[in-house]
């Protein structure tokens, strides 16, 4: 059996201190039961959560200096939907030199909330 799938997403802001990204829900994404697959929504959340910890200006490549790694996470899915967007908001618990915390929430429809997830980043050698 061959399941294929894609992600979508766009940043629609991204401060020194908040980042907010967005991800339509397609069949790609989906689970057999017809609602977002948790590891999208986690995707989102981690991917909002890394471009917060870099930066504003900074941009992610390949084999790069200084790239905030995930060392933990810690996710709590609350509700999904069928379709519509994903709204991801990002925002530091601790902005450190070597340790960054940072908590995403993610929303549907009506701001109800999808995801609260928080990550620990260290920057990587």
């Amino acid at each position: 059996m061959k399941i294929e799938g894609s992600i979508e997403f766009s940043i629609v802001e991204r401060t020194d201190n908040r980042v907010v990204s967005e991800m339509p829900i397609r069949a790609g994404i989906k689970n057999p039961f017809g609602v977002v697959q948790v590891g999208a929504i986690l995707w989102l959340a981690d991917v909002s959560a890394t471009a917060l910890v870099m930066g504003p200006g900074a941009l992610a490549s390949e084999g790069m200096k200084g790239f905030p790694l995930a060392i933990t996470l810690n996710a709590n899915f609350i509700s999904n939907q069928t379709d519509g967007m994903f709204t991801a908001v990002s925002s530091f618990v601790k902005h450190g030199h070597t340790v960054s915390i940072v908590r995403t929430l993610v929303y549907g429809a009506n701001e109800k909330l999808i995801a609260d997830v928080t990550t620990n980043h260290v920057l990587s050698k």
